[in-house]
């Protein structure tokens, strides 16, 4: 009761201090090896299934499949030690853990990437307990370190964070960032660290327990933005509707439905879904998503992808989803990935992709329609019409 108070106050009055990072779009992973020609090796050897991301059980060694990480591209920057060393990371909802590549590994993932010095920060410690997140196609291996974490002007001293050692699997030679932020809840965190916004939290450093999530679509867009400690107004349209959470672990919800022109295609008797920022997606059990592309008029490629007619979009329906009983219709310029993979014949990408088991993954497909707020002292998450 104590946060929603705070939280309602902040909103009305808006005088609450809002700490904003922005968050960039460039060229994701699945951009990077398609351009080397490497995609469909690729993902042949690591068969693509973002929703075995959320079901292995929490424990020590997370089992977390990077390829999760394939299509992602909206980046921001924070900083550790002092003096300050700079990193880009994907601020991931799906995920509880911070990390970053440290000098000690010199495998050419750390290599092409910014690399943490300890020595170089008068205000880093460690008791070298050992940290291993295990992931679908590789690993991080690495050491737990404390020091002081930077992002936007908030200066978290004493934060837990991983410094890998070892990146097995070769992975991250082709993504941008350099690290993942987890904003997921503190049970999901490996090796029970102390999660970041934990420490925003406990150390008072936001008026209200919360963040929110601003995506626009475009490749080199400005105007993304992650925002800690409120709600900026300006971002949506209308009134914020609120779902509870039914797993403080992600951020996960359920979904009441899915119709297409007043059809069920999916979810008639309610679903589970994670609201994920660490999933660029919007992905589904197989059946149901195949409904939905042939509902859309999207056809499969040689890659697993499915084309979309680029040129067809104001023919196509809506796919909407109800959720705690309100309709989030995701239009065609919506579900479209109009930025990358054009071809001679104007196709664009679907937004709709599959997993291997029951959840559904909210991507960045649908938080770039609605922004999405991560109130994690109430148990529940806000979305309202992006403008």
């Amino acid at each position: 009761m104590k946060w929603l108070l705070i939280t309602l106050a902040c909103i009305q009055l808006s005088e609450c201090i809002l700490y904003r990072v922005p968050l960039y779009k460039g060229k994701s992973g699945r951009d990077v090896l398609k351009e080397k020609g490497l995609l469909e090796v690729f993902l042949k050897n690591h068969p693509y299934d973002p929703c075995s991301k959320f079901e292995q059980p929490l424990t020590l060694d997370t089992n977390e499949p990077m390829i999760n990480y394939l299509d992602l591209s909206y980046y921001g920057a924070i900083s550790i030690g002092n003096p300050p060393q700079s990193f880009t990371v994907i601020f991931d909802t799906g995920s509880s853990n911070l990390w970053v590549p440290s000098v000690y590994c010199s495998e050419k993932s750390c290599m092409v990437h910014k690399r943490f010095n300890p020595k170089l920060s008068s205000t880093y410690r460690s008791n070298n307990q050992g940290v291993s997140i295990q992931y679908g196609t590789g690993a991080m291996k690495g050491i737990l370190g404390y020091d002081t974490i930077r992002i936007s002007s908030i200066a978290i001293p004493g934060q837990e964070f991983g410094l890998s050692t070892t990146e097995p699997g070769g992975f991250f030679s082709y993504v941008k960032f350099d690290g993942i932020l987890g904003m997921g809840f503190p049970s999901l965190a490996a090796s029970g660290a102390t999660t970041v916004f934990s420490n925003m939290m406990s150390q008072r450093l936001v008026d209200e327990p919360l963040f929110s999530v601003y995506l626009t679509r475009q490749q080199g867009q400005s105007g993304s933005e992650i925002l800690f400690g409120g709600i900026d107004s300006s971002h949506y349209t209308g009134q914020i509707h609120w779902v509870p959470v039914t797993r403080d672990a992600y951020w996960q919800i359920l979904i009441d439905r899915v119709t297409i022109d007043g059809e069920v295609v999916a979810c008639s008797g309610g679903c589970p879904a994670i609201v994920d920022t660490g999933t660029s997606l919007l992905v589904g059990p197989s059946t149901p998503i195949g409904i939905i592309q042939q509902g859309i008029g999207a056809t499969p490629t040689y890659y697993g992808e499915y084309n979309i007619n680029c040129y067809n979009l104001q023919n196509m329906p809506d796919v909407v989803f109800t959720i705690n009983g309100v309709d989030f219709p995701l239009p065609p310029q919506g579900y479209t990935l109009q930025v990358c993979y054009w071809t001679a014949m104007g196709s664009c990408i679907s937004g709709f992709g599959v997993t291997g088991g029951n959840l559904w993954i909210l991507g960045d497909v649908f938080i770039g329609e609605y922004y999405s707020i991560f109130d994690i002292g109430n148990n529940r998450v806000g979305l309202a019409k992006a403008v």
